[in-house]
This record gives structure tokens, sequence and C-alpha cells, in this order.
């Protein structure tokens, strides 16, 4: 694992609190929020299991008993994609996972906070201080303030980039339930090998706006 701040130079202090709206999705809601300024937009929460579920007719999460409006995870950066061709196949939308930029862009909401929302970890994360060794549902903590809920803590995030130009490794974002608190800081990086699964590893969705 290797600490980096990607985005030190380019974080704009941008007061408004974007709203969030649920994309067409058929019978799958996926709230978005639009970011500031930009021409994307990103999942208010993780994707849960519900949502995996309702594409892909099966939970391959550990923590399957932890409820729909948990996060899905154990799940690969390969998997992942696979996900996102059968979702925009069925809603006719165009999701992605985000950049690493984007991502950290989204993270940070104009601030430059030591977490996704702030610098009290247990406000806005769970982490060993305070999971109990599992996943939690969604939005139980504090957001940031776009809106954008435990983008420190839960499970780790994948997104589109390769490690440092190293493609056999992906990168992860945000920390999880089995992090330290160290491991959830905005600038944390981490990465797997895009066929890797584990527990506390999981993604939100992305989409570009016309």
């Amino acid at each position: 694992m290797k600490l980096k701040s990607i985005l030190a130079a380019t974080v704009l202090a941008v007061s408004l609190i974007p709203a969030a709206h649920a994309a067409d999705a058929g019978a799958i809601s996926i709230p978005m929020i639009p970011i500031p300024g930009h021409n994307f937009e990103m999942g208010k929460t993780e994707v849960t299991q519900a949502q995996w579920v309702a594409v892909m007719g099966e939970n391959p999460s550990h923590f399957n008993k932890c409820g729909d409006d948990c996060p899905v995870e154990n799940v690969s950066w390969i998997d992942v994609k696979l996900y996102i061709k059968r979702l925009n196949r069925k809603t006719g939308q165009e999701y992605r996972l985000p950049s690493e930029a984007e991502w950290e862009y989204a993270c940070r909401a104009g601030s430059q906070d030591t977490y996704c929302g702030g610098n009290d970890v247990d406000k806005v994360a769970w982490t060993t201080n305070n999971s109990g060794g599992e996943t939690s549902p969604v939005a139980g903590k504090k957001p940031n303030a776009w809106g954008f809920y435990d983008m420190s803590g839960n499970v780790w995030e994948w997104v589109e980039d390769c490690y440092d130009s190293i493609c056999d490794a992906r990168v992860l974002r945000g920390g999880s339930w089995g992090s330290e608190p160290q491991g959830a800081r905005a600038a944390y990086r981490c990465y797997d090998g895009p066929a890797f699964r584990g527990s506390n590893d999981g993604f939100r969705l992305a989409r570009t706006l016309p």
C-alpha cells in the first residue's frame, strides 16, 4: 500500500451541495449525485447487495446475511466490469467505474479533511474502530459535504485505474471495515490484482453526463 494524494493541486472550494437523483434504471434504483462544475456523477453510496442481485441474479458477498442495503463485496475488478456491462444493457445507461482522480475529487468535496467527510473517523467511516469485524448497511455514517456516504470505510472501492501504470494491479480507495483508520484516509491508496475477490472489496458507480 502506498500513501499519495493525486489531487492536492486540483481540489476546488465549492460550496454548492448537489442533489441526489435516482437514475432511470427500471426496477433498479441507483441514487447518483452530480459533481459540481464537472460533467460526471457518482453513486451516492456503494453498490448494494440488492443492486448487484437485481442484475447478476446471485449474491457473492461474504457478509450475505447483512441485508439488501449492505454493500456488495467479495467481487473482483473483473466481476465489477461484467456487472456494469450487464447493468448498461438492462438500463440503457452508460455506467462505469470512476477514475481514481474522480473518486478522490468526490471524496474530498472541496475540502482537505483527513477522511471523506471530516476529520473524525468514527463519524464518517466503518473501520476496525467500530465495525465489529463486518460490513454495515450503507449510509449509516455522516456523508461528506456533497452527500456521498461511506467513501471512507465499510468496503474498499475499485476504480478504473491501473496502479502506477501496472495493469495487473488495479487501484482500490477508501478503506474498509477491516482497515485501521489510516487506511480510510482520503489520500490513501491500495491495489490488488483485477481477479482478486475479498470480503472488504466493493465499488460505486460513475456516469459521464451529457
